[in-house]
């Protein structure tokens, strides 16, 4: 019988299968694949093949399961077609190699037997595929509501501040603050349409332009300027070279950056520093947030970015959630946004950017 072959030359099969994964260029084996997946083919043909591969139910199942077991373990489709015909194909040339007497009807069966297979893996794969994409979605859409619910949070506290040092009659409405203000109510006014517009298009961050790094920085600082001063912080914003350029969303942007500076003066030190600066390579900006919280307890340099929904320090006023929107935003921004642990100092969140070139500056 063919399962009694399988069972006898097991240990062959596995290591030729093994060799015909490692060697295959597309799509590349993983890991997984090669020291868990092909003994795991092999103990399910066994075993359809020992029920006689009369019940299509079983066969169903058994391969159904292993296709939800291929996802969990991060195969893609491609692995499952290719490593079940791995299988075929090694057990029919160790067949011929060993004159092995295997009738044409058991040839048949293996065949049978892999076509649904396949077409039960591939099926339930694809359905839990699918599931897990809309799960990622309607993730995705929670978070977008949640970066729109912070962000308005974030321009109306500035305006509140705005209003307030106006108020007081030692400032008028024409200078900096005034400014600030203005500034204020248009983004929430921009990111109000903006977000309508996102929801009838359901897209995010489209609407890239060039921006000036040294203009974006300023405005942001200027911004800043007055929460650092009503904390009895500093605020240092390091001169930027003229020449830097980024595409982005500026709207999206500048709510990332201005999150994550006000992140830094919400949990920095009382009369501490918190220093906004600006890097650049041959391709990146990198635009660095600078804070003296004196590190994130429990946490060694280089640590992740705080989870979602996670708040460390006394003052708990916000939602806890900036840090993933920022990261959120530096993604649809074409970037990413990672962190620095330097205790016992304190912490640098840095925005890395694909780096544009202005034309009056190509040659630079």
């Amino acid at each position: 019988m063919l399962y009694e072959f399988i069972t006898v030359n097991r240990p062959e099969i596995i290591t030729r299968c093994r060799a015909k994964v490692a060697t295959r260029l597309m799509p590349i084996p993983s890991t997984a694949e090669i020291n868990h997946g092909v003994p795991l083919f092999l103990e399910q043909l066994v075993a359809m093949l020992r029920s006689g591969g009369t019940s299509t139910l079983e066969i169903d199942q058994t391969a159904g399961q292993h296709g939800h077991d291929l996802l969990l373990k991060g195969f893609t489709v491609s692995q499952v077609v290719h490593d079940y015909g791995d299988v075929c194909q090694t057990i029919t040339d160790l067949a011929v190699e060993t004159n092995a007497p295997i009738g044409t009807e058991d040839f048949r069966t293996l065949n049978r037997c892999l076509d649904e297979a396949i077409a039960s893996a591939v099926t339930m794969y694809e359905r839990e595929s699918q599931q897990a994409q809309a799960d990622k979605a309607a993730d995705r859409d929670h978070e977008r509501m949640g970066f729109l619910v912070h962000e308005l949070r974030n321009l109306v506290n500035t305006a509140l501040v705005a209003f307030e040092v106006l108020k007081s009659g030692n400032v008028g409405v024409g200078g900096s603050t005034g400014r600030v203000l203005n500034r204020s109510l248009i983004g929430l006014r921009d990111l109000i349409a903006r977000s309508l517009d996102e929801v009838r298009l359901k897209s995010a961050a489209k609407n890239r332009t060039r921006i000036v790094v040294s203009e974006f920085i300023e405005e942001i600082g200027t911004a800043a300027t007055l929460d650092a001063s009503a904390r009895g912080l500093t605020l240092i914003v390091a001169p930027v070279e003229r020449a830097l350029a980024i595409e982005a969303d500026p709207q999206v942007l500048t709510a990332v950056v201005g999150n994550l500076v006000q992140n830094a003066l919400k949990f920095t030190r009382p009369d501490s520093t918190v220093t906004l600066s600006v890097r650049a390579s041959a391709d990146r900006v990198l635009i660095d947030v600078r804070d003296e919280c004196g590190g994130l307890p429990g946490q060694t340099a280089g640590t992740d970015l705080v989870a979602s929904f996670e708040q460390r320090g006394a003052d708990r006023t916000g939602l806890g959630i900036g840090l993933a929107f920022s990261r959120w935003g530096a993604e649809a921004s074409g970037g990413r946004l990672y962190a620095r642990n330097l205790p016992p100092t304190g912490c640098v969140f840095t925005v890395d950017l694909p780096r544009s070139f202005l034309p009056a500056f190509a040659g630079v």
